[in-house]
């Protein structure tokens, strides 16, 4: 889990030249993905024949920098790319023409506010040090969190480091309070050194994980009808994830290098997106949780923090018209 979602924003141009490697001269839609379990989902999509199934031809595209495989969809070397709502706001306000086509998942624990034993409410997390990498995901976490509990981040001293860093300050005591994603979140937990006080499945549906593409894509028949086969070949695949948790975890842990039983405790932090959920991100923003609903919440954090120049549509990022067509 070492790229989780790391930034907020991207370089929206750049020379990607020899990055992209085919896997498949067959296939037809080149998607990215890099290492969080929403995503790293889709090599049981390939590995179970379920693109097969649904004729879809996809080739699957590992980058290890999460970072890179947002800029190469902003620079059009991608079809597609898995990557988060908030990632995809500053292009579209760039004007980079991406649509969000499906949402693979939300955040429902894997991402937590780890204190030390003696910090038992956000009262007693008043002037402490709390280590976090500034402007990823962890810091929104942070200040969505103290926001539900009347405070902000002036109330607390934070402490810029990477994920793995935060952890380590924390689990050697350097520091009273952490926000990292899992394997930190596990290992803190099994430490006995440290508990959670707020996690995503405490903000639900503000970290949503998703399929986003390339517009020229979607207007390609052929692509177009491959999208749809993927989105299939998803709600299978969640299926199969919740009815055989033990041989999903063996096929992801592969991917990145994990033992199967450590990846299987990342699967519950996170909730994977059946049809009927993807429908309901798709609504109206009557829906607290609807992708439209959190936009607003998402690009003011970017906004406040300088990590957002211009406007985002929400509305036009958004292309729910392949799920409505993959439910026919």
């Amino acid at each position: 889990m070492k790229t989780h979602r790391i930034p907020l924003v991207v370089v929206l141009l750049c020379s990607l030249a020899g990055l992209i490697h085919p896997l498949s001269v067959q296939a037809e839609v080149k998607v990215g993905l890099s290492d969080w379990p929403g995503w790293v989902a889709w090599y049981v999509a390939e590995q179970k024949d379920y693109f097969k199934k649904y004729g879809a031809k996809v080739e699957l595209v590992w980058f290890p920098n999460y970072t890179d495989s947002i800029q190469a969809l902003s620079a059009g070397k991608l079809d597609a790319n898995s990557q988060t709502w908030s990632d995809s706001m500053a292009p579209l306000a760039a004007g980079v023409p991406i649509k969000l086509i499906l949402v693979n998942d939300n955040s429902a624990g894997n991402d937590a506010l780890m204190v030390k034993p003696a910090i038992k409410s956000f009262a007693d997390l008043k002037g402490k040090t709390i280590a976090l990498e500034q402007f990823s995901v962890s810091h929104f976490v942070l200040v969505t969190a103290l926001a539900k509990n009347g405070m902000t981040p002036d109330d607390v001293k934070v402490v810029n480091l990477t994920a793995g860093d935060a952890a380590a300050a924390f689990l050697s005591g350097r520091v009273d309070a952490a926000v990292v994603w899992n394997p930190w979140v596990n290992q803190i937990q099994l430490s006995g050194k440290g508990h959670a006080l707020f996690t995503s499945k405490d903000m639900p549906g503000l970290i949503p994980d998703a399929l986003v593409a390339q517009q020229k894509a979607l207007n390609d028949k052929v692509k177009r009808k491959d999208f749809i086969g993927m989105i299939k070949a998803w709600y299978d695949t969640v299926k199969f994830i919740e009815a055989h948790p033990d041989e999903a975890a063996k096929i992801m842990s592969k991917i990145v290098g994990l033992d199967a039983r450590e990846y299987q405790t990342f699967l519950p932090g996170t909730r994977f997106f059946h049809e009927a959920d993807n429908l309901e991100a798709f609504g109206p923003s009557s829906n607290p949780e609807s992708l439209l609903a959190v936009g607003p919440v998402i690009e003011k954090f970017l906004k406040d923090n300088k990590l957002l120049e211009g406007t985002v549509d929400f509305s036009k990022g958004l292309d729910d018209s392949l799920l409505k067509e993959a439910a026919h």
